[in-house]
């Protein structure tokens, strides 16, 4: 470590220790007012750019890509990945969170063998003619790794390049030493809850991996274990939950061997609780499943019905029900109402993603207004298919002409636009109770909701930067709350690049200790705090680390 960095990193574990983790500004303007670093302007330069990049992030005057560039924020990732606790990766899907090192050379071999065009043609139909030939870890990067723009349906399509090496119970073995490794030695993470795919037989042609029906759920299922325990014997303080996950597509089963989603998805239910019978000491590793996927048209209850036989008998044997919901939507109220509905008819227990009880949806629906009247004072239609078109079309009208106008683009007069902001409001208003009402009836239950901000900023586009994510409202609304990266390696970042992307977000509000807790979930307030001051120790052999609390 460059000596720059080194001290950097020894004056943020001492002020971090000495006033228990209080917030980064806080934190900031306490170093800055240090006499000893005032005299040192090898560390007093990078503090106070740091400070003025801080501000500047907060005025939306530079992205959160700069503070990652500087050496105070390479200091806190330190900070963070030396921190006496491992953290919980309590979302992270097995198909994003490969590297291209990993993928690369299993990739080259098939497309060596004899079945080469088969894989190319899977290629090119996914990713375009352009992704062909594959000569290097490069050319592999740029396929798995989502580019700026880019949204959900991109992001679900770029996934399949991992699937084509999944198709046995050594790839997956090895697949998940790697990222235990991975993980644990980069950026302190000790603790994974995985996420596959139980069974990818799909109606869906781009979701056809030649060789996949040879692969039994089994074979996932021992294959992921395998290689977690393998790791967790050089690791013994490693930990690790197996969650197979449904896809919630309509279309997501195996039309060859099912006539229905719901009968695919009780077979798959079948053979886990067979699986479990089968080897006993899977009972605590495998012992929650998810719901994933596409959801912007399931958030009906007949929507929920293929799955709700199914799951309601894993509960009966110990199951948790974990559910990715209220991540995507056509309309903000759908989105609030597929979160219900997985409340009220799956009884989950824990939320993924949840990001529809996190909008404001005043904010949101004024945000849309102004949109639309954009378009329409250039005497635009609004676009069908956006989130506009469906929202606008949702709005009770007191007069449809006005909506008529709104779509064609037909510019309306200033006693139109009274009408239309009356709509917007009272709509807004009306999803607000709602919204309320649901995340106040999910604190009650107490199921928990699981957070992730690149994930949610770089495939929703539902707010404008990561200090608009909900993370501090739900914190403060005592919401039990996670962190996951969902697929870190396709999303471009890492487990501590998310906790510093929370901090900066709320660098005034959120305490350092409390993210800490929520990162490690270590409750015991004083043991983290005794923790902090042992990470002083290390660094300072002074009389006061002597001090024992």
């Amino acid at each position: 470590m460059e000596p720059q960095l080194h001290r950097l990193k020894s004056e943020i574990i001492k002020i971090i220790s000495e006033t228990n983790g209080i917030s980064l500004q806080d934190t900031i303007d306490l170093l800055l007012s240090c006499p000893k670093i005032k005299e040192s302007k090898e560390i007093l330069k990078p503090i106070k750019e740091f400070n003025n990049l801080l501000f500047y992030f907060q005025n939306n005057a530079v992205n959160a890509r700069s503070l990652f560039d500087h050496p105070f924020s390479q200091a806190l990732f330190q900070f963070f990945k030396e921190f006496p606790l491992l953290y919980y990766e309590d979302h992270i899907h097995l198909t994003g969170s490969l590297s291209a090192e990993f993928i690369y050379p299993r990739l080259k071999k098939i497309l060596c063998g004899k079945k080469k065009k088969i894989y190319e043609k899977k290629i090119a139909d996914i990713y375009g003619k352009k992704a062909l030939p594959i000569h290097s870890l490069n050319d592999v990067e740029n396929l798995i790794l989502l580019k700026d723009g880019d949204r959900f349906d991109t992001y679900l399509k770029i996934l399949f390049l991992p699937k084509l090496i999944l198709t046995d119970r050594r790839a997956h073995a090895e697949a998940a030493h790697h990222m235990a490794r991975e993980l644990y030695i980069k950026y302190n993470v000790g603790n994974i809850r995985l996420k596959f795919t139980l069974n990818r037989a799909s109606k869906l042609s781009d979701e056809q991996i030649p060789g996949i029906s040879r692969l039994t759920e089994e074979d996932v299922i021992l294959g992921l274990y395998e290689g977690f325990t393998e790791f967790k014997k050089s690791m013994p303080n490693f930990r690790f939950n197996l969650s197979p996950c449904f896809r919630k597509e309509v279309n997501f089963y195996d039309s060859k061997k099912f006539d229905s989603k719901e009968s695919h998805i009780n077979d798959q239910v079948d053979r886990i609780l067979r699986i479990i019978k089968k080897y006993p000491y899977l009972k605590d590793i495998v012992n929650e499943v998810d719901t994933v996927g596409e959801e912007r048209d399931l958030h009906r209850k007949k929507h929920f019905e293929h799955m709700r036989r199914g799951l309601r008998r894993l509960q009966y044997h110990g199951f948790n029900i974990r559910s990715h919901h209220g991540e995507t939507w056509k309309t903000l109220k759908s989105g609030i109402q597929s979160v219900d509905n997985a409340m009220s008819i799956w009884h989950i227990d824990v939320l993924e993603h949840g990001l529809s009880l996190g909008i404001n949806p005043n904010r949101y629906f004024h945000r849309l207004y102004q949109k639309v009247m954009e378009l329409n004072a250039l005497g635009k239609s609004v676009p069908k298919g956006t989130s506009e078109y469906h929202e606008l079309k949702e709005m009770h009208w007191n007069e449809s002409i006005i909506l008529n106008k709104l779509l064609k683009g037909i510019p309306i007069s200033p006693h139109e636009e009274s009408s239309f902001i009356r709509a917007k409001f009272y709509t807004a208003r009306e999803i607000e109770h709602y919204q309320h009402d649901v995340l106040n009836r999910m604190i009650n239950k107490d199921i928990s909701l699981t957070v992730l901000p690149s994930s949610n900023l770089k495939l929703t586009g539902q707010f404008p930067d990561y200090k608009d994510h909900p993370f501090s409202w739900w914190e403060q609304k005592s919401v039990n709350l996670s962190v996951g990266t969902d697929n870190y390696i396709t999303l471009g970042t890492n487990y501590i690049h998310e906790l510093l992307l929370l901090l900066f977000s709320n660098a005034k509000d959120l305490k350092i200790t409390k993210l800490l807790m929520i990162a490690t979930k270590e409750t015991r307030r004083p043991y983290i705090t005794h923790l902090l001051w042992e990470m002083r120790r290390k660094i300072n052999a002074s009389s006061l680390d002597e001090i024992t609390y």
